[in-house]
C-alpha cells in the first residue's frame, strides 16, 4: 500500500472544511452564554448571589463607553437556565436518528444542512427574542436539532474516507474545529456586544454559517468513489486501504451492537469526559467571578485559553497516535486506552488541585488550563474509537453514545448550581470532586473493556458462519 501525499488531496481538504464546519458549530453553540449577559437588563440578572469574601477584589475595571443600543429582556435566573438549556433537548434528539439516516443519505447533505439549518435559526434569534422567551427557545431547541446530526453524519463520511493509519490525524483535524470555535467565538463575541450591539453577534456568525454551506456543497463528496477531482491513486489507496472493514449489509445488526462491551466502554468513557467538559463550559466563568472575584467576562482572553490549548493538544496527539500505530508498531487499542487514560486522569487531578489553591488565581487559570488542555488527547482515544471497532456503523455508534453523554450537559450544571449555594470554596471543591471521581470512573472501564478491532458483527456477512 503506496500511501498518497496528504498536501492537497481531497481527504485532508475534507478534513480542513470539516474543520470549519465544527469550528461554525461550537460557535454557533456557545455565543449565547456570552450574548445573553447582554440581552438582560442589569438588575434582573439573578437575585444576586452572594459572593464568596474569602478573596480580595481584583478586577481592574476600565470604563470603556460601551454600546448600550440593544434591546434588553427582564429574564430572572431559572428563565437564563431554561434558555441556555434548551439548545441541549434539541441536540440530544437527533443524535441515534442522524447516524442512521447518514448510513442511508449520506453525511454530506446531514451534515451540510444540519449545519445550513442552525445557521439560519441563529440569523433569527434576535427576532424571537423580541417576540418572546418562548420563541427563544424553541429557536435554541431547533439549533440543537440542526447541530445534533452533525458528529454523527462527519464519523459516517470518515468511515469510508479515512485510511485506518491515518484515522486519528484526519479525524482530530476535522474536530478540533470545535475547540478552535469556542476559542474564537467567546472573545469575538464580547467584543462585538461590547463595541457594536449584541444582535450581530447573531448576524455575523449566522452569515459565516451560510457561507460555510455553499463551499461545503460544492466541494464535498460522500464517498471517494464519487469525488469529482480526486486523483485515481488517492482513491485506490483510500479503497484498497478499507475493503476488509466495511460491512455490505443493509440491515443494522441492532441486537449485537446494543450488547457489545467495547461499545459500552465508549458510552461510558464520552459520558464521563463531557461530565466535566460541560461543568467547565458552563460554570467557570461563574466561579471565576464568584470565589476569585475575578470577572472572567472581561476577561474572555483567559476564558478560551484553556480550549486553546485543548485544540493544540487534539491536533498533536492525532499526529502522535498515528505514528505510534505505522511506526512503531503500537496496537489501536493500546494507543486508544493510553490516550484515553491520559486525557481522563490527567483532568481530574488538575481540576481536584484548581480547588485547593486559594486565592491564587494564575493558578487556578494555569491548572483549569492544564485539565482541559489534557482532555485533548481523548479525540485519539475513546473519541475516534467508534471506527475502529466498527467502521460502517461509525454514525450510528457515535449517535448512540452521544446521545448518553448530552446528559452531562442537561444535568452537569443544575446539579452544581445546587451544591453552590453559599458559593464557598467547600462547595466548590465537592462540584471538582463529583467530576473527578465520575472521569477515573470512565478512564477505567474503558481501559478494561475498550477494544481496537472490528467487530464480528460490525463485517457484513458475519452471522453466515464465523468459525
Amino acid at each position: 500500500l503506496v500511501s498518497v501525499p496528504a498536501c492537497c488531496s481531497a481527504r485532508y481538504n475534507l478534513a480542513l472544511l470539516a474543520c470549519f464546519g465544527f469550528f461554525l458549530v461550537y460557535a454557533l453553540r456557545v455565543n449565547l452564554s456570552v450574548a445573553l449577559v447582554d440581552m438582560v437588563e442589569p438588575n434582573t440578572s439573578s437575585a444576586k448571589n452572594v459572593t464568596s469574601n474569602v478573596c480580595p477584589e481584583h478586577s481592574s475595571t476600565i470604563n470603556v463607553p460601551r454600546n448600550t443600543t440593544g434591546e434588553k429582556y427582564s429574564w430572572d435566573a431559572e428563565t437564563q437556565g431554561w434558555i441556555l438549556g434548551s439548545f441541549f433537548y434539541g441536540y440530544i434528539i437527533t443524535q441515534i436518528p442522524g447516524g442512521y439516516l447518514a448510513s442511508r443519505i449520506g453525511g454530506k447533505l446531514l451534515l451540510g444542512f444540519g449545519i445550513f439549518g442552525t445557521s439560519v435559526f441563529t440569523l433569527l434569534t434576535p427576532l424571537a427574542a423580541n417576540l418572546g422567551v418562548g420563541y427563544l427557545i424553541a429557536v435554541r431547541a431547533l439549533e440543537g436539532l440542526g447541530e445534533g446530526v452533525t458528529f454523527p453524519a462527519m464519523h459516517s463520511m470518515w468511515s469510508s474516507w479515512a485510511p485506518p493509519l491515518e484515522r486519528s490525524k484526519l479525524l482530530s483535524i476535522s474536530y478540533a474545529g470545535a475547540q478552535l470555535g469556542t476559542v474564537v467565538s467567546l472573545p469575538l463575541s464580547g467584543l462585538i456586544c461590547y463595541y457594536m450591539n449584541w444582535v450581530y453577534v447573531f448576524y455575523i456568525f449566522g452569515a459565516l454559517g451560510v457561507l460555510w454551506w455553499f463551499f461545503w456543497m460544492l466541494l464535498v463528496s460522500d464517498t471517494p468513489e464519487t469525488h469529482r477531482s480526486i486523483s485515481h491513486a488517492e482513491r485506490e489507496y483510500i479503497l484498497s486501504s478499507l475493503k476488509d472493514q466495511l460491512s455490505t449489509q443493509k440491515s443494522v445488526p441492532w441486537r449485537p451492537m446494543l450488547g457489545s462491551l467495547p461499545l459500552w466502554a465508549i458510552v461510558v468513557a464520552h459520558f464521563s469526559y463531557n461530565w466535566t467538559f460541560y461543568t467547565l463550559l458552563t460554570l467557570l466563568p461563574t466561579y471565576m467571578k464568584e470565589i476569585l472575584r475575578f470577572d472572567a467576562q472581561e476577561n474572555g482572553f483567559l476564558s478560551a485559553l484553556p480550549y486553546f490549548g485543548c485544540w493544540l493538544c487534539i491536533i498533536l496527539s492525532g499526529q502522535i497516535a498515528d505514528y505510534l500505530r505505522e511506526k512503531q508498531n503500537f496496537s489501536t487499542v493500546c494507543v486508544r486506552k493510553c490516550f484515553t487514560l491520559i486525557g481522563m486522569i490527567g483532568p481530574a487531578l488538575f481540576l481536584v488541585a484548581a480547588g485547593f489553591i486559594g486565592c491564587n488565581y494564575a493558578l487556578a487559570v494555569a491548572f483549569v488550563t492544564i485539565s482541559t488542555t489534557l482532555g485533548g488527547f481523548c479525540t485519539s482515544g475513546y473519541s475516534i474509537n467508534h471506527l475502529d471497532i466498527a467502521p460502517s456503523y461509525a454514525g450510528i455508534l457515535l449517535g448512540i453514545t452521544n446521545s448518553f453523554a448530552t446528559i452531562p450537559g442537561m444535568v452537569g450544571p443544575v446539579i452544581a448550581k445546587s451544591l453552590t449555594h453559599n458559593n464557598t470554596v467547600e462547595e466548590w471543591q465537592m462540584v471538582f470532586y463529583i467530576a473527578a471521581s465520575i472521569n477515573l470512573f470512565g478512564a477505567i472501564f474503558f481501559a478494561l473493556f475498550a477494544s481496537g478491532e472490528v467487530q464480528d458483527w460490525a463485517v457484513s456477512g458475519y452471522h453466515l458462519h464465523r468459525n
